[in-house]
């Protein structure tokens, strides 16, 4: 039986060579002809794939100042030209699998019919495609059809047809490219194993050196793994690798290009590969290193979103992403969010967001987490981006106020300085919700009125209060009072998106990746109470103290809209893109667009200038580092003092701080002091402590380094209101 296989396989292998020479001189001869028309259907088509589709290539984040941060990469490769391959590596690699690749024209005849009697006879198992051969075959399963298994598979089928179209192939490339850029374009492409490709990658990442640095048995080492790279791994397989190796060696002897004498000194060496495991960068954002992870991740989520790419382009088109992170502002950011909460402490997350106004472009410059960017849990690592994601994290609490104030400014209902009320308790005529928790004085009430009161005491701003006043003091009453006088909760909501909180109104119910069947956030604040609709359906009252899902980075956003002359832009991470060749490549970002007014952006920012003052709910936190600039603010607080923030900016850089739990615990948030703020029962945490502190803590390092003192625009008469001062 063994007999007759060997017999049949003889003869297939006979027919095999005989259809290839047949198909490629004479196109319609018989069988043959049929499968040579087969065949060309898709050569021609092949042959361009392989000039046309470049390989992966490693796509390069950078800093605001061109310094890599972090590579991302499917196959990391490192291309290089013909030039850059010493002698060694190109006999270790023709010697051990094509020794007559340069006499042969892309097919080897000789090599093909030795196989056949070879295999059939019961002898060594021997290949019978040549380099170029290879070469095409790799370039198809390695670069055409990565990521597609059939395809992959195809390429790889043991059919006279696939092997027709190979060598047809292989002889078309014989004719446009020299042996040594064959070489050279094999060495590009072959895979050698844990995501290593090219022989450029692979010097470096076994020995640390580069292709034209290979000593002999190194070359012969790697020439052994393109066979088999998962055998022969020599971290995995020490002895397979080292056998295959010897191998090499032996037939770079039969070939007459290494002594035998050298051969067996070189067989004693170690393999003397890199400790442990390749030298390779992360493939991803891990790379950026636990400070500037966060922002990496964004530029890669901004670009996937945002910017017009797949995935597949961006870990394989050899990109140069010059971002906007500010590396010395990333890092004060980071250790001011870690000394308010430390990284490990469980159950809390510390983030800071910072954003350049402008008005052609709003650029991101830091991303911080008191939370390290890792997979290391046990460390306080997360892969979460923190800083730039939409979280259910209890809410911003009372920022939301801003949106309120400005749609009373869009609608003329109220002016920076126009008197407000600031009663303990407040009972709406417009929204409904929450009346059992009201006193029954007056009137009676119906028991579905919202009714809301202060977080403490404010009977020392109740006389003359304006709403500039309470901005910085932040009574509840007073903003669903003009929640009333506005009607509804829209036109707030059509401000917070407006002015930035875009994805954030877009997400669904509980936040993060929007679901098409769920509901907006933009859609349930609009809807009716919980208690019933009523006629006007004016949404949740509750909207103005900020108890939906956000992000931290939209929040900043914000701010920087508001000091950009009420202009908005995409927060952009983005400094310049190029592609492989050095190419600038559009990136798609959405336009910047005037959201409101100027006059109106001018007026709320002046209306948002005393937070940071005595009886400010900032004014602590600024104090304590000694604070001097003009500057925009707005804490808030979550009910159960479960999330707080703080959010504002100066005419150079604003942003938000967010302290918010995360990951699980029960109760609040307590808050004892820089480094002492943890999950408890009851929580006190306030925006003016944690997310204030964090928030002047980088600031002031940040604007002291060579950033003059800038004074906000004057407000618009227009939106000033009644009792201007």
């Amino acid at each position: 039986m063994r007999k007759a296989d060997g017999l049949f396989k003889l003869i297939g292998l006979c027919l095999l060579a005989g259809v290839l020479v047949a198909g490629m001189l004479f196109p319609v001869v018989g069988a043959a002809g049929v499968m040579s028309n087969q065949a060309s259907d898709t050569v021609e088509k092949t042959s361009s794939d392989l000039a046309d589709i470049p390989p992966p290539l490693v796509t390069t984040v950078t800093d605001n100042t061109g310094k890599p941060i972090a590579t991302l990469y499917s196959q990391y490769r490192l291309p290089i030209t013909e030039n850059q391959i010493n002698e060694a590596m190109k006999w270790a690699l023709v010697s051990v699998e094509d020794k007559r690749f340069y006499e042969h024209h892309g097919v080897d005849w000789q090599g093909t019919l030795r196989a056949a009697v070879s295999n059939s006879t019961g002898a060594d198992t021997q290949g019978a495609s040549t380099l170029t051969q290879q070469y095409v075959k790799n370039y198809l399963i390695n670069v055409v059809y990565r990521g597609d298994q059939l395809g992959q598979k195809k390429a790889q089928e043991q059919s006279i047809p696939r092997k027709l179209k190979e060598a047809r192939i292989a002889i078309q490339l014989e004719t446009k490219l020299t042996k040594q850029q064959i070489l050279a374009g094999y060495l590009n492409i072959v895979e050698f194993s844990r995501q290593i490709y090219g022989i450029g990658a692979a010097a470096h990442a076994y020995f640390d050196t580069t292709p034209e640095k290979l000593t002999v048995p190194q070359a012969a080492l790697l020439a052994g793994l393109v066979n088999n790279p998962i055998n022969n791994d020599p971290w995995n397989h020490p002895d397979k690798a080292t056998a295959r190796r010897n191998l090499v060696l032996d037939r770079m002897v039969d070939n007459k290009k290494l002594a035998k004498a050298d051969a067996d000194r070189f067989k004693g060496e170690p393999l003397g590969v890199v400790p442990d495991s390749p030298k390779k960068p992360p493939a991803n954002c891990i790379g950026a290193g636990p400070e500037a992870g966060f922002f990496c991740q964004y530029v890669e989520d901004y670009l996937l979103k945002a910017g017009g790419m797949t995935k597949d382009q961006l870990y394989s088109g050899g990109y140069t992403i010059k971002s906007t992170l500010d590396e010395r502002a990333n890092h004060e950011a980071k250790v001011s969010a870690e000394a308010q909460v430390k990284k490990t402490q469980p159950y809390v997350a510390n983030t800071l967001s910072l954003v350049k106004p402008g008005k052609d472009r709003h650029e991101v410059v830091a991303l911080a987490s008191n939370r390290d960017y890792g997979q290391n849990q046990d460390a306080g690592q997360t892969t979460y981006a923190l800083p730039t994601g939409v979280y259910n994290t209890g809410g911003a609490g009372s920022t939301y106020k801003i949106f309120t104030t400005a749609a009373a400014l869009d609608k003329g209902v109220a002016g920076i300085f126009t008197p407000v009320q600031v009663p303990d308790t407040y009972v709406s005529r417009v929204f409904t919700g929450g009346g059992n928790s009201c006193p029954q004085t007056g009137p009676p009430l119906r028991s579905r009125w919202y009714c809301v009161g202060n977080a403490g005491d404010y009977s020392r701003i109740a006389e003359g209060a304006t709403v500039q006043t309470a901005l910085a003091t932040s009574p509840n009453t007073t903003f669903v009072e003009l929640e009333d006088r506005l009607g509804s909760t829209a036109p707030g909501i059509d401000m917070a998106k407006r002015l930035g909180m875009r994805d954030t109104m877009a997400s669904n119910i509980g936040g993060g990746t929007v679901d098409p069947k769920a509901e907006s956030e933009a859609k349930r604040l609009s809807q009716a109470e919980y208690y019933g609709p009523r006629g006007n359906n004016p949404g949740f009252g509750a909207f103005t103290l900020g108890f939906s899902p956000l992000s931290g980075l939209e929040l900043g956003n914000v701010a920087a809209t508001i000091l950009s002359g009420g202009v908005w832009c995409p927060p952009t991470p983005i400094a310049a893109v190029t592609d492989r060749n050095g190419k600038p490549v559009p990136i798609k970002e959405a336009p910047c667009e005037q959201a409101v007014p100027e006059g109106l952006a001018n007026s709320l920012a002046v209306g948002m200038s005393k937070d940071d003052q005595p009886g400010g709910t900032s004014f602590q936190a600024a104090n304590a580092v000694g604070w001097n600039r003009p500057m925009i603010g707005k804490t808030g607080t979550t009910q159960g003092n479960v999330s707080a923030t703080f959010v504002g900016g100066t005419p150079q850089l604003a942003g938000a701080a967010m302290t918010f739990k995360f990951g699980g615990g029960q109760g609040g948030i307590c808050d004892a002091g820089p480094g002492n703020v943890r999950v408890c029962p009851t929580g006190n945490i306030f925006g003016g402590r944690a997310p204030a502190r964090t928030w002047f803590g980088a600031m002031k390092n940040i604007l002291d380094a060579g950033q003059p003192v800038m004074q906000l625009p004057a407000p618009d008469p227009k939106y000033m209101g009644g009792g201007a001062r």
